[in-house]
């Protein structure tokens, strides 16, 4: 178990490199032209990748597979009896929950409430499409035998996804909570493992596309952004602003022509 433990945290270590009220406040109302996200260089998309392609690659490279069978092996040798009674099923959300915790808390992030709550609706779209077609086409068996739906492991990439979104939003503050992150998605991930849901592999490459979701999303979310609220060719400008009416909240568009 040890050896297993110190694996997936150097797999996982490759990766780690929110406003009082009225600041809340001011989020609502303001909608900047582009997110000051982070544009990462492209090293930086290096160890999601090679993550990602390591789980790829159990399909091709029989070595690989082997070493799903031979940990999944191992963790029926020494703890046949583990039970995380799901608490991965809490864990994913944790760094989400964290970055809003933070931000009402009075420490602020990178973007506006806004921003960083679409962008985090477009990553986590990215990746449920991403999930459900590779978990389709790939049809692998669980190690429990319970369905065809164990690549990869969504639970880990959920977790990922959100470690990333807090690293974009907060690891420029202190690393520390790039680690917390990451470390609650390396966790989840043990726990898929040891409750015997995914495979190594599985789990591996849901670290991968989970932290590229994140990634994704930083990447498009100001392209789409200024389509909708500038044109300044036409002299159009656009509008987006929250509301609240009979007890449902939402998002309101307006564009002055």
């Amino acid at each position: 178990m040890k050896r297993l433990l110190l694996l997936i945290s150097c797999i996982a270590s490759l990766n780690v490199n929110a406003q009082v009220l009225d600041s809340v406040k001011k989020d609502l109302l303001t909608a900047p032209d582009t997110v000051q996200h982070l544009h990462s260089k492209k090293y930086a998309l290096i160890p999601p990748v090679v993550l990602a392609a390591y789980g790829v690659s159990s399909f091709a490279f029989t070595p690989v597979r082997n070493l799903d069978f031979s940990v999944n092996d191992a963790i029926t040798r020494t703890d046949p009896n583990f039970n995380s009674s799901k608490a991965e099923n809490y864990f994913q959300f944790a760094p989400v929950i964290i970055v809003y915790g933070l931000n009402l808390a009075g420490i602020s992030g990178k973007n506006t409430f806004i921003d960083r709550t679409v962008v985090l609706g477009l990553s986590g779209g990215i990746l449920a499409l991403t999930a459900t077609v590779t978990k389709q086409t790939t049809h692998r068996l669980r190690p429990d035998g319970s369905d065809y739906l164990s690549f990869f492991s969504g639970h880990t990439s959920t977790a990922f996804l959100g470690a990333e979104f807090l690293n974009q939003e907060f690891g420029g503050k202190s690393v520390w909570y790039s680690v917390a992150g990451y470390a609650i998605a390396t966790t989840t991930g043990i726990f898929r493992l040891y409750n015997h849901d995914h495979w190594f592999s599985d789990v591996v490459a849901g670290a991968g596309f989970g932290i590229l979701a994140t990634k994704a999303g930083y990447f498009v979310y100001p392209y789409i952004r200024n389509a909708l609220t500038h044109d300044t060719k036409k002299g159009k400008k656009a509008y987006l602003v929250p509301t609240y009416q009979d007890g449902a909240t939402g998002l309101a568009f307006a564009m002055s022509l």
